[in-house]
């Protein structure tokens, strides 16, 4: 019998995104917090599967830590952010004793638990389920796919930010997409100049234009360029909404842009 025909399983979910990237620090739980946001405000029920275990942020982007994980008959209960249930959250960092405990783990360990992830956690009816993975293309990535492969639709979004060094790194994940068999749903520039908080004028800190040429070299929609904001850092450190309280913010657009194309997409892009 099929993994998706099993009680507690991600059979409810319509379409699966796996947030990745080649290079650490280019931004991916940024991307996945707010794609979930947006996804949200368009009216649909998203959940987030974190599975960075070593560096879980998606508990305090989305002002929950300390919140617990709960058994319930099909499995784990995710943690809804909301009494209608619209987002959902599941990650490791729900169930460490302390915030800032080392995830101090083999590979087995850490492959076992996505398994878990996948099969015991109860998110029932659900539009999108956005995977924030951790960098490179390790173990986990590859437990991450597998455990997921059952339950297509599946595909990628990949972010880099504009630095040559970054652009070559997260090429390499494109290559890792191609040999496991996920298709990329488009790439992302992330941190894509800075947005002034008086005058919403964006300069460009670092290079720009990486992001939109790698997308192009490898034959792959390119989504979008994300401008660094000091409302959007702010909100992510405090957990709050920064797509409903700052609708006037560059990266704001950017951020509803990049989600109307997934959603525009989705019927083609996913099978």
């Amino acid at each position: 019998m099929e993994a998706a025909a099993e009680p507690g399983n991600l059979a409810g979910i319509r379409h699966i995104i796996l947030v990745l990237s080649g290079k650490g620090g280019v931004g991916k739980s940024t991307v996945s917090t707010e794609l979930a946001l947006a996804l949200r405000h368009a009216g649909k029920k998203v959940g987030i599967l974190d599975v960075d275990l070593c560096g879980p942020s998606i508990p305090r982007m989305f002002g929950a830590q300390g919140r617990a994980v709960h058994q319930c008959d099909r499995g784990w209960a995710p943690v809804f952010l909301d009494r209608e249930q619209s987002i959902s959250l599941m990650s490791v960092g729900f169930l460490l004793e302390k915030p800032d405990e080392a995830v101090v783990w083999r590979g087995p360990k850490k492959n076992a638990l996505i398994k878990q992830f996948v099969s015991d956690v109860a998110w029932g009816e659900l539009d999108y389920l956005v995977v924030d993975t951790p960098p490179g293309t390790s173990d986990e990535h590859m437990a991450t796919i597998e455990a997921l492969r059952p339950y297509q639709p599946l595909g990628a979004l990949v972010v880099t930010t504009p630095q040559a060094v970054s652009v070559g790194d997260v090429r390499r994940e494109l290559t890792f997409c191609r040999k496991t068999g996920v298709r990329v749903m488009g790439v992302v520039e992330n941190m894509s100049g800075f947005t002034c908080p008086h005058c919403t004028e964006c300069t460009s800190v670092f290079s720009r234009g990486g992001g939109e040429e790698l997308a192009r070299l490898a034959g792959v929609p390119f989504l979008g360029s994300v401008p660094l904001d000091p409302e959007l850092m702010r909100s992510l450190e405090e957990g709050h909404d920064f797509i409903r309280e700052f609708p006037g913010s560059p990266t704001f657009a950017a951020l509803t842009s990049i989600a109307r194309k997934i959603l525009d997409a989705t019927p083609t892009c996913l099978p």
